[in-house]
């Protein structure tokens, strides 16, 4: 896609976003020049699901970008991934993959922020807690054993389908999710993110209460997979 309909695509999207909604530009596959391009529109936030990818577009593109990582994370990564100092990690699906961000952002001697993933979908191949672990999770405190780790908020996605009905009431179900939390743990600080929606279903997950929606080919185009 040329880099002046990438530009279009970023000024209509903000002229249809809501305030309090913040946009990530999904650039994984995609090369540097279309990165480039929304970022000459304003755009500063890009998502990426490949650690050596994002490892070599952190290298080389603006120091200012703020990465977030939304891809399924291998505990053999973390360390690479650490090393790149994303802004937020939205993937986090599994609290041994939270303890090895943990150590190994100790190690580095960094904080990282991080969105816990829920599984609310149909599919079975995505990852993820289930509503009912997570508020366990959280209800036991088991966060406050976290060292170098802060835990934002919840990231989710809704089942692959036509049925708009089944896409809103999982949306509903992850923003009902991060409710509770917050409300069974009144002292949790900064939990503040509902990262949810992406190209195809972004409107329905904001009137559910998305703070964070990730959106690729509406921005990019179809990705230009390597």
């Amino acid at each position: 896609m040329k880099s002046s309909e990438i530009r279009k695509n970023i000024e209509e999207l903000r002229k249809e976003i809501p305030s309090g909604v913040e946009l990530v530009a999904v650039s994984k596959f995609h090369p540097e020049e279309a990165i480039l391009a929304a970022y000459e529109e304003g755009q500063r936030r890009f998502g990426e699901s490949r650690v050596q990818e994002l490892s070599k577009k952190v290298a080389t593109l603006p120091k200012d970008i703020e990465w977030h990582f939304i891809g399924h994370l291998q505990t053999n990564k973390v360390k690479m991934l650490t090393a790149c100092r994303p802004a937020l990690i939205e993937s986090v699906d599994s609290e041994h993959l939270l303890d090895a961000i943990d150590k190994e952002s100790e190690k580095a001697g960094i904080v990282s922020q991080v969105l816990m993933q829920l599984h609310v979908a149909q599919e079975e191949t995505k990852f993820g807690f289930t509503p009912e672990e997570l508020i366990e999770y959280f209800r036991e405190k088991r966060y406050e054993k976290l060292k170098a780790t802060h835990i934002c908020g919840v990231m989710g996605m809704a089942s692959n389908t036509e049925d708009r009905a089944r896409v809103c009431e999982d949306f509903r179900r992850i923003a009902a999710t991060f409710r509770q939390i917050r409300e069974e743990n009144p002292d949790l600080r900064g939990f503040d993110e509902i990262s949810m929606g992406m190209s195809g279903d972004w409107p329905a997950a904001v009137e559910e209460g998305a703070t964070l929606i990730r959106i690729g080919t509406r921005i990019f185009g179809e990705r230009e997979y390597k």
